[in-house]
Parts: C-alpha cells; sequence; structure tokens
C-alpha cells in the first residue's frame, strides 16, 4: 500500500513516505496519519526496489523482525505509553559502528563474519529513544576514503547520478537518506566523512564537537579525530538524532560531561547579532566557480536575515589536509595493528610462521587504500623521521586550534564550502590519491581543532549535482550552528530530493 501526505507549501504535489523529511514523518506519526509499521514497510519496500542500483546497504535487517519492533511502538503509542523522541523511525547505521547482531565489518575482508557481542554506546541510545535500526550501510573500508569507493562490498553510487560518488567514507549512510531508503543515519567523521558526502547528496550532515558522542563500540580509525555523526533530509532531524546519542558515557573517557542541549527550536526569520565568518585563504583557488557562487549566495541570504558576515583570516588553514593526514594515518597504523589474524576475523591458514600469519591475514584482508595508509603512517612514526614528519604535523595541528581560538573570540560562526567541487565520477581520482585528499580541504580543520560542523545543501550545479555549505562552530557550540542553519534552511526554501536513481526533483 502507498501511503502520501501533502506537504505543507500549495503547490506541492503528494509526497509518499520515502520522500518525506523528518520533521514531515514525525508530525505524520503523532497525527495518526501512518504507524511505524508503516514507515518500516517503506522503508524495506525502498531498498529492495533501489538499493542493487545504489549498493549503500552491506546488510539489512530481516523485515518481521523490524516490523514486529515497529509493532509494539505502535501498540505502546495507542495505549498512551511513553515514548522516545525517534519512536518508530528508521534508521541506518554505517558499518563501522558496533551492532549485536547486525554484524560490523568495517567494509573489510579482514572482519568478513564478524558480529560484536554489544551495541556502541550510540546504538543503544538510538533503540532507547524509539529508533528503529532497519541496516548497517557500506562505507569505504575503516573509514578511509573520501569516494567510498574503496569497500570489499563495491562502491556505492549517488543517488543524484549513479555515474558519480557519493561521497565517503559514510557515502552508503548519505546515500541512503538521500535515496528515501531510511530517514535518519548514523555515520562517523574522522576528517569529513560525513559532511562531505551530505555534500554530495544533497543532505544534512553532523560532526559534533570532539567528546559530545561516545566513541565507545566506534571502530578505531584515528583515535584523536572520531566521531560519530547525523545525517537526515532537514536540520530538525539531525538535531534530533544528536540530541538522542550525545551525553557522557562511563565507558570513554573521551566522552564529554558538558549537558546536552535543546539542538532545534522554532524558526524566528532573525539572525541579527550573529557574527559569520568566511575564510579568505579558503575561497579561491581550486574551488569551482559555481561552489563559489552557492556559498556567496548564502552570505548573502544570511546577511539578509540581519547575520553580519565578514571575512577572516585562518592562517594555517592551508596546512590542514597535510597535517591531518600524518597524524590520522600514523593513528591508523596503530590502531590496525590489533589485526594480526590471531584474537579474531579473517586469518591467513597457509603459514609457517607467527610472521608470516600476520603478513599474509593483512595482505589478505586489507584493500589497497587501508594498506596505504597503514605504511604511510608507520612510515611518520619511524625513528628518524618522527620529529620531521609527525612531530611537526602535531605542531602545525596546535597552530590551527589557535587560528580558530582567534577566530571564534570574533565570530560565533565560520562558514565554507563543504568540498570545492560537486560530486566527481566514479573512478575519476582513484589513481591520484592526492587529489583524492584534496577533497577534504574544507573539512579536515574542524577534526583537527576538535570543533563542531554541518553540512547542508546551498544549491544545484548546472550539471544537477548538490552544493554543500559547511558551518563551523566553537566546541559545545552546536546550538548556535543549528539556529543557522534552521533560519538559513527556512529562508532559502531549499529542499533536495534524490528520487529514483538518476532522476533530480527540487521540491520549493
Amino acid at each position: 500500500m502507498v501511503y502520501e501526505i501533502r506537504g505543507q507549501h500549495p503547490h506541492t504535489r503528494p509526497m509518499k513516505l520515502h520522500e518525506l523529511t523528518f520533521s514531515e514523518i514525525r508530525d505524520g506519526l503523532s497525527a495518526g496519519t501512518f504507524s511505524a509499521r508503516d514507515l518500516v514497510e517503506s522503508a524495506i519496500d525502498r531498498i529492495e526496489s533501489v538499493d542493487s542500483s545504489l549498493n549503500a546497504f552491506i546488510r539489512v535487517r530481516e523485515r518481521e523482525d523490524a516490523l514486529a519492533e515497529a509493532g509494539e511502538i505502535d501498540a505502546a503509542r495507542v495505549r498512551g505509553g511513553k515514548l522516545g523522541p525517534l519512536a518508530g523511525i528508521p534508521v541506518a547505521v554505517k558499518d563501522n559502528i558496533s551492532t549485536r547482531g547486525l554484524g560490523t565489518t568495517c567494509a573489510s575482508r579482514i572482519l568478513a563474519g564478524y558480529d560484536p557481542p554489544y551495541d556502541a554506546t550510540a546504538v543503544e541510545r538510538l533503540r532507547d529513544a524509539g529508533a528503529i535500526v532497519v541496516g548497517k550501510t557500506n562505507l569505504d573500508e575503516f573509514a578511509m576514503g573520501s569516494s567510498n569507493e574503496n569497500s570489499a562490498y563495491g562502491p556505492v553510487r549517488n543517488p543524484w547520478d549513479s555515474s558519480r560518488v557519493p561521497g565517503g567514507s559514510s557515502g552508503g549512510s548519505a546515500a541512503a537518506v538521500a535515496a528515501g531508503e531510511v530517514v535518519l543515519a548514523l555515520g562517523t567523521d574522522t576528517g569529513g566523512s560525513v559532511r562531505q558526502p551530505a555534500g554530495f547528496c544533497g543532505i544534512v550532515g553532523v560532526k559534533p564537537s570532539y567528546g559530545r558522542v561516545s566513541r565507545y563500540g566506534l571502530v578505531a580509525f584515528a583515535s584523536s579525530f572520531d566521531q560519530i555523526g547525523t545525517m537526515s533530509r532537514d536540520v530538525e532531524g539531525a538535531g534530533e538524532l544528536l540530541a538522542a546519542i550525545s551525553g557522557a558515557d562511563p565507558r570513554d573517557a573521551t566522552a564529554s560531561e558538558v549537558d546536552v542541549p535543546q539542538y532545534t527550536g522554532p524558526v524566528t526569520g532573525d539572525l541579527r547579532g550573529v557574527r559569520i565568518g568566511i575564510p579568505q585563504e579558503l575561497i579561491g583557488k581550486g574551488v569551482d566557480a559555481e561552489v563559489a557562487e552557492a556559498v556567496q549566495s548564502a552570505a548573502d541570504a544570511m546577511r539578509s536575515l540581519g547575520a553580519d558576515v565578514d571575512t577572516l583570516s585562518l592562517e594555517y588553514s592551508e596546512h590542514g589536509v597535510a597535517s591531518y593526514y600524518l597524524i590520522a594515518d600514523a593513528e591508523a597504523s596503530s590502531n590496525l595493528a590489533r589485526y594480526d589474524g590471531v584474537k579474531y576475523g579473517h586469518r591467513a591458514l597457509e603459514a609457517d610462521s607467527l610472521d608470516e600469519v600476520i603478513a599474509k591475514t593483512r595482505s589478505e584482508g586489507f584493500g589497497a587504500e587501508v594498506k596505504r595508509r597503514i605504511m604511510l603512517g608507520t612510515y611518520a612514526l619511524a625513528a628518524g623521521y618522527y620529529d620531521d614528519y609527525y612531530l611537526r604535523a602535531q605542531r602545525v595541528r596546535s597552530l590551527i586550534v589557535e587560528d580558530f581560538t582567534r577566530a571564534f573570540e570574533r565570530f560565533d560562526a565560520i562558514m565554507t564550502p563543504t568540498s570545492p567541487t560537486p560530486a566527481f565520477h566514479l573512478g575519476e581520482h582513484v589513481n591520484d590519491p592526492l587529489a583524492m585528499y584534496l577533497s577534504d580541504v574544507f573539512t579536515v580543520l574542524a577534526n583537527l581543532a576538535g570543533i563542531a560542523a554541518l553540512s547542508m545543501p546551498c544549491g544545484l550545479s548546472s550539471a544537477g549535482l548538490p552544493i554543500g555549505l559547511q558551518i563551523m562552530v566553537d566546541r559545545f557550540m552546536e546550538p548556535t550552528m543549528f539556529r543557522i542553519a534552521r533560519e538559513y534552511e527556512a529562508a532559502s526554501d531549499l529542499r533536495l530530493r534524490a528520487g529514483d536513481v538518476n532522476e533530480v526533483e527540487r521540491c520549493a
């Protein structure tokens, strides 16, 4: 059965369940327009219909199990029982976040068949909020990549144009939300892996402040950068999902005890008193002209809402990519040493010694990009090179932190493109790692500084591809970030929807 709900605008056509935003879903559930079972049926039907073209999911939950959970929520709603803020909402989880009973592979052969004995804290909190996890999404292996082409399960395709990448490493989660397979999704962001695919797929993606969300149960890539983030078609959905998973956790010493605020609220049409800076070093060479124009239009829209928008200088931002990749790869080299063919995961069978077991296991189990990063990280940490590479990169990181500290004394938020270009073609940068890494030039800065950042749509290119706008704020200042994003979303009246694969619609 097909359910439809008419949009708020008088000229919008009726929309099917898989096209609705979080806000529309929440209102429909409250009004009884449809049920949690209807949402789960729609989500799994949609996955079965389009995912063979997208490859966004690595595994999908059994339909009857998910429907039974949805039925319990519907029954509780009828009884007037207490329900969580995400009750009945279908959610996807990136496959480097531990889920008991659904498996967790990190899109790597080395973890094929691994079923964690526990849920990550973020997944526990999802379930406590009433969300229904319907599946695990594809990613660049161990979250190492910017295109989602580095997966043992094959590349993910962008719902807007299946010849293009969805971004990485959370490309599966982004594509799943953009294509209407789920309403919300969890991703992870180490250097932009939530925001860059959100930008490429025309959705909202949030990297919280470092420490805002527990990393317990997140498979480590680079521990001083990794954060679990949220994805949605609208700002409110990303904020509600973040609120559900945020907060202190005794199982993660890096999880902050700072109170979790209300991230979303009413739209007022007023940004007076908000100061927004645009880094002059980051808007220029290497940025696609249509991207620069869309970001400038967003700045003009914010000025019209009363915001004070001006340029600023982030002196050391040009060294962000080099610093990030040295530190992240060094941490990856250390974190991935645990995959030795002894404790869990893949193990090479034909070996005559422990050293040979380890070498063959890693050779067979890891893909090319993971091997590249392990080698780069090991080199940067090696005796004789440590001071010249790793230590120098850490010093640059400190300078970047100081840059942001000074900037936030003057501004409440900093605005950039999410990526220098719209989504590129599959295979375009596969043999050019430097070009691939440079696609993260805007996003790595927030990870280096530990601050919060959000990507949201700010337009379409002439090729019909989404363009992402990034908003960065100081640590634990997410409410300001969401306020700016909500006001811009409402004022721009731009909601991008990817319909059927290779079909683009803009709903105004």
